[in-house]
C-alpha cells in the first residue's frame, strides 16, 4: 500500500500542530495499533511532534505559562498562544545540531535550552513578522515583542530560579533568601526592568496569584513596607491583586439570592479568593489605612462583610420557604406549628435552600476573615435545631399514620437531612436518616428509601 502523499502530509501536519498535548498522546497510542504503511507514517509524524513538544517544553519552560491567560483572571504579562510555535521554530532552527542534546536531562540540556532562548530573542528583534504576524493583536504587538525578547534574555536566570519557588513561598533561610536577591540583582544588571520581568515569569508559574507577595517581600529588606513597594516598579503586582479583589467584590455585590442562584458556586469561589488575598496582604505588607491601598482593602472588607450578612439572612428565610410550617388545632382554640407535609420537594424554593445552605457551609473561612463567623455559627446552630425539630415532628406524624402522603413526607425529611449536611451538621443528619429508615414500619406498608428524594 502506498504511503501518504505530500498533500496528506501537509494537511496532517497542520492538524497535528493544532492538537492539544493530551490529544496528541492519545493519537500516538492509537496510531501504533493501526496497520498499513500510511499508519506507520502517521505514527512517525506524531512521534516527531511529541518529541518536538517535549523539547519546546524544556527550552521555553520559564515562559511557557505566559502563552495563556491566568485561570484566576488576574492581569499578567501574557503573549498570544499562536506566537509560541512560531517562536520555537525560529529559535530551534538556528541550532538544529544541538536539539538531540535536549533529550537527556542535565547541565548540558539546560545550556542548550538557554542558547536557543537567546536565538529566539534575536529572532524577535531581527524578524518580528516571523514571530508575531502584523494582523495578530496589532494593538499590543510592538510592546509584546519587546517584552517577549526581554523575557527570553532573562530565561537562563529564571530557569535557575524555578526549582526554588516552593522554598521561597514557605520559610526560606538566609542562604535561600540571598539566592533570590542575587537572582533579582543579576536580572536588573541585564535589563533596567529585569527584576520586574523575572518576577513576571515566576508569577506565571503560581496558580495562587497572591503568593507572589511572599517572593516580592523576600526580594528586598524594605519590600514589606508599603511606602517602598508602592514607589517601586513592583507595585504593579499589589495593584493587580487589589484590582482582582475589586472585580470580585463587584460580582459578589451583584449576586441576588432570589434570581441567580445557579451562580452560587462562583460566589463561593470569589469569597474564598478575596479572603485569601486580603489575609495574605495583612501578613506580608504593612498597609497604611489612609493610603490608596489601605482604603481599597478596607472598603472591600466592609462590602463583603455586608454581603455575607445578607446571604446568611437569605438562607434563613429560604429554609422557612422550602420546609414550611402550618398552624394545626390541638384542642379547642389551642394551635401549634407543625410541618406542612404536602409541600413540594422540587422547584425553585428547594433549589434555593440547597444553594444558599451550601454557601453557608462553604464560607466558614471567609466569614472568619470578614468578621461574620459569629453570625454564621449562630445561624448554623439555629438551623440545626430547627431542621432536627422539623424532622422529628414530621416523623412523629408519619409514625402515627396521620400523613396524607407518606412518600412526600419522608422525602421532606430527607430534604431536612440534606440541609443539615450542607451546613456540616452531619451527626444530626445521620440521626434523622436513621429514624427515617424505620419510620412508618408499624403500619406494615411499603416505604420508600430515605434517600429517594
Amino acid at each position: 500500500m502506498s504511503g501518504l502523499s505530500v498533500a496528506h502530509r501537509v494537511a496532517l501536519a497542520a492538524l497535528i500542530e493544532q492538537a492539544p498535548d493530551a490529544t496528541l498522546t492519545k493519537l500516538s497510542s492509537a496510531a501504533v495499533a493501526l496497520p498499513g504503511a500510511r499508519a506507520l507514517e502517521l505514527g512517525d509524524m506524531l512521534a516527531e511532534e511529541v518529541l518536538d513538544r517535549n523539547r519546546r517544553r524544556l527550552v521555553l519552560a520559564p515562559l511557557l505559562p505566559m502563552f495563556s491567560p491566568r485561570a484566576d483572571g488576574v492581569e499578567a504579562m501574557t503573549f498570544p498562544p499562536a506566537v509560541l510555535p512560531r517562536l520555537w521554530k525560529a529559535g530551534s532552527t538556528r541550532e538544529p545540531a544541538l536539539l538531540p542534546r535536549l533529550d537527556t536531562e542535565g547541565v548540558d540540556a539546560a545550556a542548550v535550552a538557554d542558547r536557543i532562548c537567546l536565538a529566539a530573542a534575536a529572532a524577535c528583534r531581527d524578524r518580528p513578522d516571523l514571530i508575531w504576524p502584523v494582523d495578530l493583536e496589532p494593538e499590543r504587538r510592538e510592546r509584546g515583542l519587546a517584552d517577549l525578547a526581554a523575557c527570553l534574555d532573562l530565561a537562563h536566570l529564571a530557569r535557575r530560579g524555578l526549582p526554588s519557588i516552593e522554598v521561597w513561598l514557605k520559610r526560606p533561610d538566609g542562604d535561600q533568601i540571598a539566592e533570590l536577591r542575587l537572582l533579582i540583582k543579576d536580572c536588573a544588571e541585564i535589563h533596567l526592568d529585569g527584576a520586574q520581568r523575572v518576577l513576571e515569569m515566576l508569577f506565571s508559574h503560581l496558580e495562587d496569584a497572591v503568593l507572589i507577595l511572599r517572593i516580592i517581600t523576600q526580594s528586598s529588606c524594605s519590600s514589606g513596607r508599603e511606602g517602598f513597594l508602592s514607589a517601586s516598579e513592583l507595585s504593579g503586582f499589589v495593584e493587580r491583586l487589589i484590582a482582582g479583589v475589586d472585580a470580585r467584590v463587584a460580582r459578589i455585590g451583584a449576586f441576588r439570592p432570589g434570581s441567580d442562584l445557579a451562580n452560587v458556586d462562583a460566589v463561593i469561589e470569589d469569597l474564598t479568593w478575596c479572603a485569601n488575598v486580603l489575609s495574605e496582604l495583612d501578613v506580608t505588607l504593612t498597609l497604611n489605612p489612609l493610603s490608596v491601598w489601605g482604603k481599597s482593602v478596607r472598603d472591600a472588607r466592609v462590602s463583603i462583610a455586608g454581603q455575607l450578612s445578607a446571604f446568611l439572612r437569605a438562607a434563613d428565610r429560604a429554609v422557612d420557604k422550602a420546609l414550611p410550617l402550618e398552624r394545626v388545632q390541638i384542642s379547642g382554640r389551642m394551635t401549634r406549628k407543625s410541618p406542612q407535609l404536602t409541600a413540594p420537594i422540587q422547584g425553585e424554593t428547594v433549589q434555593a435552600v440547597r444553594h444558599l445552605l451550601k454557601l453557608v457551609g462553604a464560607v466558614r473561612g471567609p466569614a472568619s476573615i470578614f468578621g461574620a463567623e459569629s453570625d454564621r455559627k449562630n445561624l448554623v446552630e439555629s438551623l440545626t435545631a430547627r431542621l432536627t425539630d422539623y424532622a422529628d415532628q414530621a416523623l412523629v406524624i408519619v409514625n402515627d399514620g396521620e400523613a396524607t402522603d407518606e412518600v412526600n413526607a419522608l422525602r421532606l425529611v430527607e430534604l431536612a437531612a440534606r440541609c443539615l449536611d450542607l451546613i456540616d451538621a452531619r451527626d444530626a443528619a445521620r440521626t434523622v436518616r436513621r429514624r427515617a429508615a424505620v419510620a412508618g414500619a408499624g403500619k406494615g406498608g411499603s416505604k420508600p428509601s430515605s434517600r429517594a428524594a
